[in-house]
C-alpha cells in the first residue's frame, strides 16, 4: 500500500452492492487496503455485512478518517427510497430526524443537519413494468422475498397512474434537493407523503445522519424503492450504479489542486471525533491516472 497520506477522497458505502458498483468506476485497483479514480486518490469503505444505520455509518468514517488522515472531500454513495411525485427543488442537503416521534406525531422531529445495443446491455436496467408506485393506503404485508405483484396485485385502483417515458426521457438523471436520514427505514406511505409535503423532501435513508458530527461529506442517493413497505432489491444494483457513475461524474471534474487547498476533514472535526478509531471497517484504497 502506498502512503496513506497521500489519499485525499473518502468514498463510504453501506452494502456490498454499492462497493461492487464504486469499484467498477476505478481506474485501477492496487493490492493493499489503500488504491486513482481519475487524477484523485480515493479510498472506499463499506460497513459490515449486515449492519446498517447511523452508528456503523459514523464508526466507519471515524476509521477512515484514522487510517487516512489527510482526507479532504468525502462522498456518501449509497441507494435510498425516493418521495416520488415531487416538483424541482431548489435547495439541498441532509437533515437528521428522531423515527419514533417523526412516526408517533406524523410531523418532522429535526435533530441535526449535515450541510441499439446488446440485450445484455439493454436488460441490465430492469424493464419498465417492475417500476410500480402504489397508492400510499396499499401496504405489503409479507417478507420481501415474494413479489408485489403476487402479494399487493396490479390492479389499476392500487396502483399510482403514471405517464410511460418515452426513450429520449428514460435516461438517469439527476435530481437535488434535500434527504432525511434516521436511524429506521421509512416504510409507511402516508407518514412519507406527510413528511415529504412539509419539507419538500426527495429522499429518505438511514446512513448520512451518522455521518454528521464525525464527517463532512457530500450525500449522492441512488432511488432504488418508494419508501414504503415494498422494497425493490431488483432495483438496487441499477440504483448503486447510478449513484456511482454521478459519484466519479463528479470527481473528474474536480482538479486535485483545488481538493488539495481544502482543509483536512480531521481539522474540521472535534479532537475526540479525529483521534477515535472503529473496528470492523472494510476499507480499500485505490488509485488512478
Amino acid at each position: 500500500m502506498s502512503d496513506p497520506r497521500v489519499y485525499t477522497v473518502g468514498w463510504i458505502c453501506a452494502i456490498s452492492t454499492e462497493h461492487v458498483a464504486a469499484r467498477a468506476f476505478l481506474d485501477e485497483i492496487h493490492e493493499g487496503p489503500g488504491i486513482f479514480i481519475g487524477r484523485h486518490h480515493v479510498v472506499i469503505a463499506v460497513l459490515p455485512n449486515g449492519e446498517y444505520g447511523t452508528a456503523f455509518a459514523a464508526s466507519v468514517a471515524r476509521d477512515m478518517l484514522h487510517s487516512f488522515p489527510n482526507l479532504r472531500i468525502s462522498l456518501m454513495v449509497v441507494v435510498g427510497g425516493g418521495a416520488p411525485s415531487h416538483s424541482t427543488r431548489c435547495n439541498g442537503g441532509v437533515f437528521q430526524y428522531d423515527f419514533g416521534k417523526t412516526i408517533q406525531d406524523q410531523r418532522f422531529q429535526t435533530t441535526g443537519f449535515l450541510s441499439q445495443p446488446p440485450m445484455a446491455l439493454q436488460t441490465a436496467r430492469p424493464a419498465p413494468d417492475r417500476d410500480r408506485l402504489y397508492q400510499s393506503r396499499v401496504v405489503h404485508d409479507s417478507d420481501d422475498d415474494c413479489d408485489c405483484a403476487d402479494i399487493c396485485g396490479n390492479h389499476p385502483s392500487n396502483l399510482v397512474a403514471r405517464r410511460r417515458r418515452l426513450e429520449d426521457e428514460d435516461n438517469p438523471a439527476g435530481h437535488y434537493g434535500l434527504i432525511a436520514a434516521a436511524n429506521k427505514l421509512m416504510k409507511d406511505a402516508s407518514v412519507r407523503d406527510k413528511l415529504a409535503a412539509e419539507k419538500d423532501v426527495l429522499c429518505f435513508e438511514m446512513e448520512a445522519a451518522g455521518l454528521m458530527n464525525h464527517f463532512t461529506c457530500l450525500a449522492i442517493r441512488g432511488i432504488c424503492d418508494y419508501s414504503d413497505t415494498r422494497k425493490n432489491k431488483e432495483l438496487q444494483g441499477y440504483a448503486a450504479m447510478t449513484a456511482a457513475a454521478y459519484a466519479r461524474d463528479l470527481l473528474d471534474r474536480i482538479p486535485p489542486s483545488r481538493v488539495e487547498r481544502e482543509k483536512k476533514t480531521s481539522e474540521l472535526l472535534p479532537m475526540s471525533d479525529s483521534i477515535s478509531a472503529a473496528s470492523h471497517a472494510i476499507v480499500s484504497a485505490q488509485e488512478g491516472t
